[in-house]
Parts: structure tokens; sequence; C-alpha cells
């Protein structure tokens, strides 16, 4: 049996495997404990994503809540970005986004959500795990055992709330009629956002949009699980293709040549956007340490400052509100909005886009070649014993080198052409490294050699 995951993105595990009834229960009880130590509200809000077997979880976790004594509005299959509206909307005590993200299918979990919408922050996580081992909960009488309420409105109320965002053009979006094949992995994302797109007069090709949970490739929207997509979109002679996660927090574009947009740009295209439409002097910009350099020089063009946060939602949340960003997010294609709300939101972020791609007027593989230009490479060195001895040589080797070091997670190392991420894994022996160059070659060249000389300090 696998380890049960939890972290700042929740709990997350193997269904029947690391994710059993006695985990669920457990979690559920100490988040019900949780949020009756910081709020007198007994309302909690819970849905779901689209994936195979959620309605067993949902019935679990929702009758666990009312055990608990609290109520429950259960808000159906949504995408994740929806319960933390609802939970704000509602005034509700906290919510729980039943989802494992872009998981495959055999994995599911819970994401925390605390009375104002945003994830819990590592302390409170640190919290609840406390709570939960503990196992001293409370649970009701049989008067005072909490009620149930169904409330399916919320989908609607999320396309509404975007529609009616005063930065957004909408009229100029539909006269566009831009033409879209559509990829949702058949989860959360399928009907909200055929209804936003038909609302921005877009003409839609779906591709996997039945919502039936029955995901047909691996659901991370990266390139390598996205070439029936890029093949769709040449086919259908589209204007571009969409591809959002099962819980509908990351947004990822093909351009109308059926190739990769690069995720990296999702933000990049959206912080362009905002920043090039405000008005005032704010023109602060929030990503977090893995995203791509290219948002820094979008905000130095708009006269604005970008900030870097740990890797993480609430890390990025947590220093936007710190610094007033009025956009913000992280290059997976997560993109923070918080005119509407503090959270990575697919659906949010798809109107902006499309209205940024709107005033450009052309196309989307021409609008790439107008940003600016980096290339990220990924990979990972395994089987590490002791990954915080690797990470501390690292910044001996680099102090005092033509750098910058941060060590707010894992280390960065920030040289004047390219930069390097380090972060250990939190559940595996394992590091992890990004590089960010100018052009792939130099990217892949810089880090073999990276990679080369922490192997030879690991011997």
């Amino acid at each position: 049996m696998s380890e049960i995951i939890v972290s700042v993105s929740g709990v997350r595990g193997i269904l029947g495997d690391s994710l059993t009834p006695d985990n669920i229960i457990k979690y559920v009880s100490a988040f019900a404990e949780f949020c009756r130590r910081d709020s007198d509200n007994k309302n909690i809000v819970v849905g779901r994503d689209g994936r195979f077997y959620g309605e067993i979880i949902s019935e679990l976790v929702c009758n666990t809540l009312r055990m608990a004594g609290f109520n429950v509005t259960y808000i159906g299959i949504v995408p994740t970005p929806t319960v933390q509206i609802a939970v704000e909307d509602l005034k509700a005590a906290g919510g729980i986004a039943i989802t494992a993200s872009h998981n495959p299918q055999i994995w599911n979990g819970l994401k925390f959500l605390y009375s104002d919408g945003t994830f819990l922050d590592q302390n409170q996580i640190e919290s609840l795990k406390k709570i939960a081992d503990s196992e001293n909960f409370i649970y009701a009488d049989i008067e005072n055992i909490g009620f149930l309420v169904n409330d399916f409105s919320f989908l609607k109320d999320h396309v509404k709330k975007v529609l009616k965002l005063k930065i957004l053009d909408t009229k100029k979006i539909k006269k566009r009629k831009f033409k879209i094949v559509l990829d949702t992995v058949n989860s959360a994302g399928s009907f909200i956002a055929v209804d936003l797109l038909k609302k921005l007069g877009c003409k839609i090709v779906p591709l996997f949009c039945d919502g039936s949970g029955i995901f047909p490739h691996t659901p991370e929207p990266i390139p390598e699980n996205l070439s029936a997509l890029c093949k769709a979109v040449k086919k259908n002679k589209a204007d571009l293709g969409v591809a959002i996660d099962p819980d509908s927090d990351r947004l990822v574009l093909i351009t109308d040549k059926g190739e990769p947009f690069i995720e990296e740009n999702t933000v990049t295209m959206a912080a362009n956007f905002v920043l090039r439409k405000e008005k005032s002097n704010n023109k602060n910009v929030t990503v977090n340490l893995s995203t791509s350099r290219s948002v820094e020089d979008i905000a130095k063009f708009h006269n604005g400052k970008a900030f870097k946060s740990p890797v993480g939602e609430i890390n990025v949340v947590k220093e936007m509100i710190a610094n007033r960003s009025i956009i913000g997010g992280e290059g997976s294609g997560g993109i923070i909005y918080p005119e509407l709300h503090y959270g990575r939101d697919a659906i949010v972020g798809l109107a902006l886009i499309l209205n940024e791609l709107a005033d450009f007027k052309g196309k989307l593989s021409e609008y790439k070649k107008s940003l600016p230009q980096y290339h990220i490479v990924k990979s990972k060195i395994e089987n590490v014993e002791n990954p915080d001895k690797i990470l501390n040589d690292v910044i001996k080797k680099y102090t005092g080198e033509n750098c910058v070091i941060d060590k707010r997670d894992g280390v960065k190392i920030d040289f004047e052409n390219h930069w390097i991420h380090l972060r250990k894994s939190n559940t595996e022996p394992i590091i992890r490294i990004i590089t960010e160059a100018k052009s792939e070659e130099e990217a892949i060249f810089i880090q073999e050699n990276f990679i080369n000389e922490i192997k030879s300090i690991i011997k």
C-alpha cells in the first residue's frame, strides 16, 4: 500500500490503496474540527471533478461533515475554482473540492479551502495534520446532525461573473467568431467551458467534452498528452485549441498551426492583457519561482513589477495579496485574476486570453512570436539519499558567483541569461531540476552540465 500524500494541495492518493474510506473520514473529520475552531459558521461547500467514482467519495465526505454537525452545500461536478467562488459567495466556513487535479484516473483527493475561498497554507495544513493524527473528533448527536442542500447553480454563476468583468470587451471577442477545438478530458470543465465559449460567440469543435469522467488520455495538459488536440486543430482549420485539466484550474493552448503555444505562455499572455488594460499605476504581477522570465519582461514593458513566490497556488496568492498584484499565476497554465477570485481558474483565463487575441487581430501562432522568447526544460535526479545536503552543497558552490540565489523553495540560481531551479520532492527521493534559457539548445546544454555537476557532488 502506498502512502497518502498531504501537502498544500490537500490530500491525494490512489483510490482503494492509499485513499481509503478510513483516510477520507479521518481527514474530513479533521477539517470539520479545523473549521469548528476557526469559525462559528456551520456551512461547508463540497464539489467534485468528473472522474470515476467521485460520487462515492462525495457522499462519504458530505455525510462525514453532517455527522460532525456541519450543514453541507453540495454543488455537484464543478471546477475547483467554482468551489472557491461558492465558498466566498455563501460565506461558508470552508470548502472541499474532491479532485486529484491532473493525476490519472486511479487517483483522487481532497483540496481544502479556507473561509475566504483560498487553499489552506502550509501552517494551516500542518494544523490539519495534527488534528487528523490526534483523531480527537467531535461528532453530533441525533438532534444536531447537519443537513444537506444540493445547489447546482454555481456553474452558471461562475460564467456570469466572468462575463461581467469590467476588463472584458465581449463584443470584440464575439466579433472575431473564434473557431476553437476544446479538450476538457470529459471532466469538470466540459459544460462550463462550452457555455462560456458559446456566450462569447465562438464556434466550438468539442473533442473530449462529454462530462463522462472517462479520461481519453493522460489528463495533465502538457504537449505529449495533447497530440489528438493538435491534429484536430489542423484538421478543422481552427483558430486555436484549448486544453483544460480535470478540475479546470489549468489552461493550455494549441496554436492555429496545431503546435503547442507552451503552457508558460498562457500566464504571460493573460498578464500582457491585464497590464495593458490597467489604467492605474499598480501594474504588479506575481508568479512562482519556476515560471518563465517572459512574465518579468512583460511587466517591465508595461512599467510594472514582477514578484516571485514559492511554487504552489496558495503561495502565489499570499504574495499577490501582499504586493497587491492585479494578475498572477503559475507557469503550468494556472491564471489567477483577483478581480474575480484568488484562485487558478481556467474559465476566467480563457476569457482573458480570447480578449487579448481579439485585440491582437492576428493569429495565435503570430502572437506567440511576439512574446519574449525563452525555453524551459525539466528533468530530475532519482534515488537521492540526502537531497538537503545536495541543495546545501549547490548553495555553497554558487555563493559569491555572479548570480542571485533564492532559497525560499529549494534553490533557484538566477544568472544574467538563464536560471536553474532545484526542488526536492516531498514524497520521493528525487530532486527536480528546471532550467530556462533563450533557446532549447542552450537550456538543454546548461541543464545537462548542471546535472553532471550534481552527480559529481553525490559521488
